[in-house]
């Protein structure tokens, strides 16, 4: 005897899915900045510097003078020669006076008046060392700066988002189904 057989034949479900992405835009707009800045105030104070310088004793050396010095020094020495020419004169009057006395005062004066006298030598600086006096005031600087702060104005903008949601549908490629059979 023969058994029946049953046969049973099944078709599996496909499920098959529609994907739309979903889509994001992201923008950042730039912050707004404004930077405003005043320029420094700089005041400069400044005294001048001060050089003197005296001459006089120097252009003195030199024979370098005014008229008013120029005549007391010409009177001065008119003066001392006067005098000295009375000194020389009385003393050669003594000597004549006292020929009586021996000597030969007439050949000793003629002697003094032929031999020049000898006139000294040596080094002169004209003008002398250290005859031009010099002072110096240096000059001085006062800097004052002042500042200003800088003035900053930020506004942020904030971020532009859009989003597109993405979306998933799901249909039936094959649906499923059971074919079961009797084999006799």
């Amino acid at each position: 005897m023969r058994i029946p057989q049953i046969q049973i034949q099944t078709t599996k479900a496909q499920l098959g899915l529609k994907i739309e992405k979903p889509q994001q835009h992201i923008e950042q707009p730039k912050a707004d900045l404004q930077i405003k800045q005043s320029a420094a105030e700089v005041t400069i104070r400044t005294t001048n510097g001060q050089l003197n310088i005296d001459s006089s004793q120097a252009r003195r050396d030199l024979g370098l003078i005014g008229p008013l010095e120029s005549s007391r020094n010409y009177a001065q020495k008119g003066k001392q020669a006067v005098l000295a020419g009375i000194a020389r004169r009385a003393r050669e009057g003594e000597q004549l006076a006292s020929i009586e006395n021996g000597g030969n005062a007439i050949q000793a004066i003629a002697a003094s008046k032929a031999t020049p006298q000898k006139k000294a030598l040596g080094i002169k600086f004209v003008p002398s060392i250290g005859s031009v006096k010099t002072t110096y005031t240096p000059a001085s600087i006062d800097i004052n700066v002042q500042t200003n702060k800088a003035q900053i104005s930020a506004t942020v903008n904030k971020p532009i988002h859009n989003y597109t949601q993405g979306k998933v549908s799901g249909y039936m490629m094959q649906y499923p189904s059971i074919e079961i059979d009797v084999i006799v």
